[in-house]
């Protein structure tokens, strides 16, 4: 286990201005998906404008609540004249037929809004399962979940926001908020080294100098990210890069005695650097992973896999 202080992490997703602002702007082109410039004409035909009614949103399975409290940004999208109750709190386990939300109003409103809103809710509630079935998975170890940037386009922040509500933790939320120097950043990029022609590959360790020098420094009105983390896929590329200042090394599909062996290799240089497992990480894989020693899992998995939860809206 690393004795070293744990550097400081990415931010996580919290309910806050920016995720309401992606929340609203996904709704509003769902609503574009379901109304398109025209109105709901089944929902016209048959409800009178004034018949009013109550409904539940409940579940069909065992899940974790995500996104449930974003309920009424939904329904407020759609201006409709609907009251929305939130039933259960955010990242609280459910059974079968437990009603999560609440809505009452105008009947021609809770049908127009139902599939969008189930749609979403789905959605944020499955990743959130997901996510806490490899949570579980790393009971009894000290390392920590963490989810990537293979998420639905558009729906990122709300995505990330379904991991911390299943349990995981959010890696960077994008290219803006920390260094994440990976293979093909070397392949592309051109030493500066001492000695070498501008033609020379660039070295992990001089790529680990370049963003440590960056770190927090001003480019115009913008503030460089404060984490670096460089991916390595070698046991040599790690020893050339764990002294250069950097927070976090990723291993990527490293073997598990590989693993183990990074992780001695840190612990033995009292270096106070987190070490990051990635590559096919499973749930049959994850707790051996785990059982290493490394600090950080992260999986794509998390939301690129994760299958919509059934949920389903019951009449009051």
């Amino acid at each position: 286990m690393n004795p070293q202080p744990v550097p400081a992490d990415y931010t996580p997703v919290e309910i806050d201005e920016r995720l309401e602002n992606d929340l609203r702007q996904l709704v509003r082109l769902a609503i574009a998906e379901d109304l398109d410039v025209a109105v709901d004409w089944t929902t016209l035909a048959m409800i009178d404008a004034e018949r009013r009614g109550a409904c539940q949103i409940v579940s069909r399975a065992h899940g974790i609540a995500a996104g449930i409290a974003l309920t009424p940004w939904i329904i407020n999208e759609f201006d409709a004249d609907l009251d929305v109750e939130v039933l259960i709190a955010e990242g609280e386990t459910f059974a079968p037929g437990t009603p999560l939300v609440r809505l009452a109003g105008s009947a021609r409103d809770l049908l127009t809004s139902e599939r969008v809103t189930l749609n979403l809710l789905s959605r944020l509630c499955g990743i959130a399962t997901l996510t806490n079935r490899y949570v579980e998975k790393l009971k009894g170890s000290d390392a920590r979940l963490y989810d990537t940037r293979k998420t639905t386009p558009g729906m990122r922040r709300l995505e990330k926001y379904a991991v911390r509500c299943g349990g995981g933790h959010n890696h960077r939320t994008g290219l803006f908020d920390g260094f994440l120097i990976k293979d093909n950043h070397l392949a592309l990029g051109q030493s500066r080294e001492a000695g070498h022609s501008d033609e020379m590959p660039l070295g992990a360790a001089e790529a680990a100098r370049r963003a440590v020098a960056m770190r927090g420094g001003m480019m115009k009105h913008l503030v460089a990210p404060s984490i670096v983390e460089i991916e390595v896929d070698r046991l040599d590329q790690m020893a050339t890069i764990l002294l250069s200042g950097i927070d976090i090394i990723l291993l990527d599909n490293f073997s598990l005695d590989d693993l183990r062996t990074a992780v001695a290799a840190r612990d033995a240089s009292g270096v106070a650097v987190e070490l990051e497992a990635s590559g096919n990480i499973t749930l049959d894989t994850i707790a051996s992973v785990a059982a290493t020693g490394v600090d950080r899992i992260s999986s794509g998995a998390l939301t690129h896999q994760a299958t919509s939860l059934d949920l389903g809206m019951d009449w009051v």
